[in-house]
């Protein structure tokens, strides 16, 4: 069962307006992020307690996931992100599937395969990386 409560769209127009595609086509329309396939991330805000969506690169490896939480090199962390340090329990749209997941940050040797997967799905993640202080986390999502 998805996360339920009141959905409250991005602010970023662009980031709210694919939200909006993907799941009015069912995931036939924006499913990509610069020409790469994505999924739609759900998390709770952990100050509203609002449902957020977020598109993010597809990797997975089978029924799991992973989610690198980049915001391309910034200094910061994403707000989904923050989300999930708040609530692990998250949902999942790729295409027209949606499920639930419990999200998990990854280290060690773990957190280099998933890196890996990340890289290959969106080579930038590493130049991202190079142009941060902070370690990027990748968040590990299995099936609930």
């Amino acid at each position: 069962m998805a996360l339920e409560g009141t959905y409250e769209p991005s602010p970023w127009a662009p980031i709210a307006d694919q939200v909006k595609r993907f799941e009015a086509s069912g995931g036939a329309e924006g499913n990509t992020l610069e020409g790469q396939p994505c999924i739609i991330l759900w998390t709770r805000g952990r100050h509203s307690g609002k449902v957020r969506k977020t598109p993010l690169m597809r990797v997975n490896d089978g029924d799991r996931y992973a989610v690198v939480a980049s915001m391309g090199g910034a200094p910061k962390h994403p707000v989904w992100f923050l989300n999930i340090e708040g609530d692990p329990h998250v949902s999942l749209q790729d295409g027209t599937e949606l499920k639930d997941y419990t999200a998990r940050v990854v280290d060690g040797d773990e957190r280099a395969e998933w890196w890996k997967k990340a890289t290959a799905v969106w080579p930038k993640y590493d130049s991202y990386q190079a142009n941060t202080d902070r370690t990027i986390p990748v968040v590990v999502l299995d099936p609930a």
